[in-house]
């Protein structure tokens, strides 16, 4: 069964008492927690961090510790970053790569 994309990935369990951030993602308002990486920012509002090189397929990151390639997301500023080694802040804004069929 496909999950549909707007379906958190992540459920916080705990810890829910943390400052709320505001961000944006693909330029809509979103809210992680002080503390969050921006991988479980958007996966605690998203099933997915970004699409796949190869196929476009929703991609949610593999190894969540900054070895594999697999969270890339781009910076209001340009930067592309690894998510799970990037800290979520105030008024980041945050784009996910759509993904695209070489």
């Amino acid at each position: 069964m496909k999950q549909n994309q707007n379906t958190p990935l992540f459920k916080r369990l705990a810890e829910q008492d943390r400052e709320p951030v505001l961000f944006t993602l693909d330029g809509l308002p979103a809210q992680g927690l002080a503390g969050d990486t921006v991988l479980t920012a958007i996966l605690t509002q998203s099933s997915f961090v970004r699409g796949s090189d190869f196929t476009a397929e929703p991609r949610a990151g593999f190894c969540l510790m900054g070895a594999c390639q697999d969270c890339w997301v781009r910076l209001g500023d340009g930067r592309r970053v690894r998510a799970c080694a990037t800290f979520v802040g105030p008024g980041l804004a945050v784009s996910r790569d759509p993904g695209r069929v070489l």
